[in-house]
């Protein structure tokens, strides 16, 4: 999978990794806070922003639900499923977190919409990276995070998939 989608690496993370990382990261934003509340960016970034708002004691939490990914497709036009209130703050003392920026093309978008917001990804690559203000591990373009929920060295096929629906 990884060498026919452009990628020539995997990176596997497991579950107790991610949580690890994803506390390195609230580590990094405590002193940067507090913050109004938090926005995860669906759905990557719902697992580290759980944690994260645990760590850091935050309970307004919101999403903003947005598709660059058409399964293995990258690039392209960013569609913005679901905005969110902070939005009308220009995200003014607001955390936004993500699992991972690639491209940056999502990040992009979300900043867009919230350009005063603090931007948080557990992981980063070279393209993406200048669009977050915080991140804890960074990985090279040409690698595949292979995250928990994926479970498989393939990208995990959906119930609707493997059901033969869409």
């Amino acid at each position: 999978m990884a060498s026919s989608a452009g990628y020539n690496k995997m990176f596997p993370v497991s579950w107790t990794e991610l949580h690890r990382d994803a506390r390195a990261l609230a580590w990094r934003l405590a002193d940067l806070g507090p913050f109004k509340g938090l926005v995860a960016i669906t759905r990557g970034g719902l697992v580290p922003a759980a944690i994260i708002a645990r760590e850091l004691n935050l309970r307004l939490i919101d999403t903003v639900c947005c598709s660059t990914y058409d399964r293995m497709a990258r690039g392209g036009k960013v569609e913005l499923l679901k905005g969110t209130t902070a939005e009308q703050e220009k995200g003014k003392g607001w955390l936004i977190v993500d699992d991972l920026v690639d491209t940056g093309i999502t990040a992009r978008a979300v900043r867009a919409v919230m350009p005063e917001a603090h931007f948080a990804t557990v992981y980063a690559k070279p393209a993406g990276r200048p669009t977050v203000d915080s991140y804890v591990t960074e990985v090279s373009q040409d690698t595949w995070i292979l995250f928990p929920w994926d479970q498989e060295a393939v990208m995990a096929k959906t119930v609707l998939e493997l059901k033969g629906s869409q």
